[in-house]
């Protein structure tokens, strides 16, 4: 089991339950360290006090907080560890919500809960049982590294699992990010479902992370003098160019299928043409109208003239 971070309990109403908290999640990133590129020396951080110049070790730093130019309060872990707070040592349950309720932005870090001692075993088991029935996560809250926080509890196979959240007022806003609104074709819209129907997968535990297989490959030739990976050659999209929206899609639906070895035939569809509406006729004015009133009720008076002419 690995290293126990924090210690302490879950409380679940008039329950206690002993637990010990560890990692979830591993880092497999490479590391780099600073080196001075004329002679290879390693650069290293230094902690230097301001006033004398000296160099501190970490059992010389202590924390402290700023109240005003020039003068500075001092903090011990000491008087964090004794503040009256009550999720101090222990994980608080406040509630039990749906899970898709949780909007996934407010998940932080995940953290196994393993029970400490074998008092804790049937509890534990209890609150695993009850999770797990009602369908729902529970809402904690705790303190670590000196401030409280929100965290979430659900299970995992036969352990609990603790995620640390963000409080709603860490959260920024979308809302300035969003794109203004845009016409979309419904023949567009179909061709994207269709698009997420031929990429869909039960199972997303083959996925592997490529750049770091690429680095490490880059890593062993450099170490033992061979010659450095040939990049695989790719197209370059020409930036600021048009894209046409329907044939990229139709591209990618074939090109997923022919990645799951289904039959890539793709109907291509093109985006319906907009209505055109024809232009209405002008209205007449109000002058025009009567002017033609006044022309028509003329026209009989000329008629009946040029017949008594002809008569006589």
């Amino acid at each position: 089991m690995p290293r126990p971070l924090w210690t302490g309990a879950i409380s679940f109403g008039l329950v206690t339950i002993p637990i010990k908290v560890v990692s979830a999640t591993e880092n497999h990133s490479i590391s780099f360290h600073q080196y001075h590129q004329e002679d290879m020396g390693r650069i290293r951080t230094r902690k230097v006090c301001e006033l004398d110049g000296k160099v501190l070790s970490p059992d010389e730093i202590g924390k402290g907080y700023e109240v005003a130019k020039d003068r500075t309060v001092p903090v011990t872990d000491e008087e964090l560890d004794r503040m009256p707070l009550p999720t101090a040592k222990a994980i608080e349950i406040v509630a039990f919500v749906e899970a898709d309720s949780i909007d996934p932005v407010r998940i932080s870090d995940s953290y196994y809960l393993a029970v400490d001692g074998q008092v804790a075993a049937k509890p534990y088991a209890l609150l695993r049982k009850a999770l797990e029935r009602s369908d729902k996560v529970a809402v904690a809250k705790f303190a670590w590294h000196n401030r409280e926080r929100l965290g979430l509890l659900r299970v995992r196979d036969d352990a609990i699992v603790l995620h640390s959240m963000r409080w709603p007022d860490e959260i920024r806003s979308p809302e300035s990010l969003a794109p203004r609104e845009t016409e979309l074709d419904e023949d567009e819209i179909d061709r994207a479902v269709q698009l997420t129907d031929s990429m869909a997968l039960d199972d997303i535990s083959g996925f592997r992370d490529r750049y770091r297989e690429a680095l490490e490959e880059l890593l062993a030739a450099k170490s033992e003098g061979k010659a450095l990976p040939a990049v695989a050659g790719e197209e370059e999209e020409e930036s600021g160019k048009v894209m046409d929206l329907m044939a990229a899609l139709n591209a990618s639906v074939k090109a997923a299928k022919e990645t799951r070895g289904e039959d890539a035939t793709v109907h291509e569809m093109t985006p319906r043409k907009p209505r055109t509406r024809k232009k209405a006729a002008p209205k007449k004015t109000a002058s025009a109208a009567s002017k033609k009133t006044t022309a028509a009720r003329k026209q009989p008076a000329k008629k009946t003239a040029a017949k008594k002419r002809t008569a006589s």
